[in-house]
């Protein structure tokens, strides 16, 4: 049984839709970006993009974890898999990610010990069974899975633990907002802020990016969801107003969730961090606080957060180009054949086009 009808209902979403076109008449172009791969595919599934007005463009943004983790990450994963005695343990998305050479995939192949976890929880398991071989996680995502990985060392800390160790490539969304607006080059009107961020850090965090000068609504995943962020986006547009607006109150609460931000903080201290394709950003990355480096993996090479030649991802991710503006999309790079990483995550923006919206608009 369907436990969201109020979600689902035809007629309103009708509403919404002819409530956005009666908006955009009054609006030159406006260009609002999604910061989250799951609105991404969702928006692409549902066809939303074909739905709106001509002069109401939604861009994808740099919400795709595994898209912008650097290549040296992936290249110190595929290190430690072939390492004797070594386990490299990750989630499947990061499996078929090019590196600077090869990928995971391609070396699990070739005889190298990688498996693939549906929850960092299950190396604890992993760790106790096999205490003489080093389990090294891949430790990538945003702050939604930053708390499952905290809880995994805490455990490991009061199990004593020593062959479980973190390669630690957590990025952080608000610095990537901040720096996205103060570039000149991506003239964004407003932000469909994401749901799953927001449930950990709440909405209030935005309120704090002093470059954040345009309107955001923080919204869920359902066709309502989004077009009630993008009614709001464009109502805040016409009365010249830059609010944030909760739009996903049922799940994302003023202050977030406490628990989860007190762990990630207990573990995890701020640093400077590179996203692949856009570049250093302040303080956008996580690093093990000293008390708990005897669990750290440290990165093993340096100086590959290059994209692979050809690949327009960077500009995708900033909101620049639609997938389809790369010259590589549909024929050189597929999602059986992928070029860069944007076309092998599941949430990757040019994943996602090609799935849904292989057609010119």
């Amino acid at each position: 049984m369907d436990r969201r009808p109020q979600f689902k209902d035809p007629a309103l979403a009708k509403a919404l839709l002819t409530k956005i076109g009666m908006l955009a008449k009054d609006l030159p172009e406006v260009r609002i970006m999604e910061v989250c791969g799951t609105h991404t595919m969702e928006i692409g599934r549902l066809g939303l993009r074909q739905r709106l007005p001509d002069n109401i463009r939604l861009l994808s943004g740099p919400g795709c974890p595994v898209c912008v983790t650097p290549g040296e990450v992936i290249d110190s994963a595929v290190s430690y898999a072939q390492m004797p005695n070594h386990v490299l343990a990750t989630f499947g998305d990061m499996i078929r990610v090019p590196g600077s050479g090869q990928s995971l995939e391609q070396v699990k192949a070739n005889g190298a010990a990688i498996a693939i976890v549906a929850s960092p929880l299950q190396l604890i398991k992993m760790a106790e069974e096999r205490p003489e071989t080093t389990i090294v996680f891949a430790a990538v995502g945003f702050e939604t899975t930053i708390p499952a990985v905290a809880r995994t060392i805490e455990i490991a800390a009061e199990k004593k633990l020593p062959n479980l160790k973190m390669l630690v490539a957590h990025r952080l969304l608000p610095p990537a907002l901040s720096a996205l607006c103060g570039d000149a080059d991506t003239h964004i009107s407003g932000f469909l802020l994401p749901g799953h961020v927001s449930a950990i850090i709440g909405e209030e965090v935005y309120r704090t990016i002093d470059e954040l000068n345009v309107p955001g609504a923080i919204t869920g995943f359902e066709a309502l969801d989004i077009l009630g962020g993008i009614l709001s986006v464009l109502e805040m547009l016409i009365n010249q107003t830059a609010l944030i607006i909760n739009m996903y109150p049922r799940v994302v609460r003023p202050e977030g969730n406490p628990h989860a931000r007190a762990l990630i903080h207990k573990f995890f201290t701020p640093i400077d961090a590179a996203w692949r394709g856009i570049g250093i950003i302040p303080q956008s990355g996580l690093a093990l606080r000293d008390e708990f480096k005897a669990f750290d993996a440290p990165v093993l090479t340096q100086g590959s957060s290059t994209l692979p030649k050809g690949c327009s991802c960077g500009k995708v991710l900033k909101g620049l180009i639609t997938p389809s503006g790369c010259s590589l999309f549909g024929s050189a790079c597929t999602p059986q054949t992928p070029i860069g990483p944007c076309m092998v995550s599941s949430e990757g923006s040019c994943a996602a086009y090609y799935r849904y919206e292989r057609i010119n608009r």
